[in-house]
């Protein structure tokens, strides 16, 4: 991941502390909980934490699509890939999936130079890191944006995430912790 030996630093932040990134992913898992249900029901600031199971949990490594199809897996990721300082990623390659539905061609042109500005342009705040001709095609491409003028640069993202952090992320303290089943104790049976 781009600079993170630097954002560590900036952050004032330890790398490997595994208590901090559980905290983080507690806050992603708190807030990527069943919002829709919840707007719904009109239940108040309140949001209910809801752990996947483990059996939930252990789809995630069968392939990286069902981890990133499953909020509680995007979640998660997300997390991880905060823990170590390269989340620009998946931020980026989320964009890219948001983008791709625009429907209006004013909102596309607008979405395109905000992804470009916050990703792609030298020393973006989240750059992400790509080869120069790469930039250079988005750069032409985003003048008069199309649905396919990140795609390039997306697919390379993708195939970073899932050959670099993917297995990093299913080889982690937490993932294990979170395929673990927990044992039933006998205050738990309601006995």
């Amino acid at each position: 991941c781009q600079g993170g030996w630097l954002k560590a630093v900036q952050e004032g932040a330890r790398m490997g502390d595994i208590k901090d990134w559980k905290t983080r992913l507690s806050y992603f898992l708190q807030n990527s909980s069943n919002s829709t249900k919840m707007k719904s029901k009109k239940v108040g600031k309140h949001r209910t934490y809801f752990r996947p199971s483990p059996e939930e949990a252990q789809l995630w490594s069968e392939a990286f699509d069902e981890l990133l199809a499953n909020k509680y897996g995007l979640a998660a990721f997300r997390a991880f890939l905060k823990s170590e300082f390269c989340e620009e990623n998946i931020e980026f390659w989320l964009a890219c999936e948001d983008f791709k539905k625009t429907k209006s061609p004013q909102k596309l042109t607008s979405k395109a130079k905000k992804i470009y500005n916050d990703f792609i342009e030298k020393e973006a705040p989240k750059e992400i890191n790509i080869d120069f001709q790469t930039k250079n095609m988005i750069a032409q491409n985003i003048q008069e944006a199309t649905h396919t003028c990140f795609s390039a640069a997306q697919k390379r993202v993708y195939s970073l995430m899932e050959n670099n952090s993917y297995p990093r992320f299913l080889e982690s303290e937490f993932y294990q912790e979170l395929c673990k089943k927990t044992p039933i104790t006998r205050a738990a049976q309601g006995t």
